[in-house]
C-alpha cells in the first residue's frame, strides 16, 4: 500500500483509504477544537494500520505527538509501553498531584518504594497528558497494541476511556486488540473489497437500500465505503470491506 505523502502542505491520504482518513481528519479537527477522542484501528498484519497511523501523525504537524509501540519481547516488563509514551513528559511531573507524581516516579524507576496502586498510575498519566494538552493539543499513537505489556494496556485504556475535553486523541493499532481495549471505538480495516455493488446504509443496516449489479456477490465483503456522511463524538467507519462499529453513517457506492 502506498503510504502518506506530504507535498508542501497537508498529508495525502494513502491510496484507497480516503474513508478511513476522513475519520482521522475529523478526530484531529475535534482535538484542535479542544475535544478528545479515541479510536482502535484493527486489522491483520500488513493491511495498512501503521500507514494510517503515519497519515494521522503527518496530518498533526501543528500539534504535539507522543508515540509508543508494543514489543513482543517486552510484554513481561510492566509499564514499558507507558514509559515509552510518557518519557518526553518527565519535566511535567511537577504539575500533577504529589501522590500521582510519586506513583509515576516509582514505576519509571526514578525513585524507590512499594509498587503503587495501578489506579493511581492511571490517574497520573491522565493528569500528565491533560496538563500538557493545556498548552498544545496532543496526539498519542500506539502501534502494535496487541504486544503491549498488560500494565501499559490497562493504563492507556483507562486513560482513553476518561478523556473528555482535554484536546487529546488516542489512536491504537492492533492485529487483534486484547480485552483491555474492549468497548473503545473501533475501526476494522481489510484489504480491497469486491466491487460492483452500491449501498447507502446506517448502523446495523436498518432501512438500508441496495442496488446490485449483475453477478454481484451479496456477501459482507461486497460493500465498499467511499465517504463519510456524518461523524459523531465516538465515530468509527468501516474500511474497504470492513465492519462498522460505532455511531456513524457511511456511503457505499459502486466504483466506475
Amino acid at each position: 500500500m502506498v503510504g502518506p505523502r506530504v507535498i508542501g502542505g497537508p498529508a495525502v491520504a494513502p491510496r484507497g483509504r480516503r474513508s478511513e482518513c476522513a475519520v482521522f481528519d475529523a478526530l484531529l479537527a475535534r482535538m484542535r477544537g479542544g475535544q478528545s477522542g479515541v479510536l482502535v484501528v484493527r486489522g491483520e498484519a500488513g493491511v495498512g494500520k501503521t500507514v494510517l497511523l503515519e497519515y494521522a501523525v503527518e496530518s498533526a504537524s501543528d500539534v504535539r505527538v507522543l508515540r509508543t509501540a508494543g514489543v513482543e519481547s517486552e510484554m513481561e516488563l510492566a509499564f514499558a509501553g507507558v514509559h515509552q509514551l510518557c518519557a518526553p513528559l518527565l519535566d511535567w511531573l511537577g504539575h500533577i498531584p504529589a501522590p500521582q507524581r510519586e506513583a509515576v516516579e516509582i514505576v519509571f524507576g526514578l525513585s524507590g518504594g512499594a509498587p503503587p496502586d495501578r489506579f493511581l498510575v492511571g490517574l497520573a498519566v491522565l493528569s500528565l497528558l491533560s496538563e500538557v494538552a493545556e498548552t498544545q493539543p496532543l496526539l498519542c499513537g500506539v502501534d502494535d497494541a496487541q504486544w503491549l505489556d498488560r500494565a501499559s494496556a490497562l493504563t492507556l485504556a483507562f486513560v482513553a476511556r476518561r478523556l473528555l475535553a482535554e484536546g487529546v486523541v488516542f489512536l491504537f493499532a492492533a492485529r487483534e486488540p486484547g480485552e483491555e481495549l474492549e468497548h473503545l471505538p473501533e475501526l476494522e480495516i481489510r484489504g480491497a473489497a469486491k466491487r460492483g455493488c452500491a449501498r447507502a446504509a446506517g448502523i446495523g443496516g436498518a432501512g438500508a437500500s441496495r442496488s446490485t449489479g449483475a453477478g454481484c456477490d451479496r456477501g459482507r465483503d461486497a460493500w465498499q465505503p467511499v465517504g463519510v456522511v456524518g461523524v459523531t463524538t465516538r465515530a468509527v467507519v468501516g474500511a474497504a470491506g470492513g465492519r462498522v462499529r460505532g455511531d456513524v453513517r457511511v456511503v457505499f457506492v459502486s466504483p466506475d
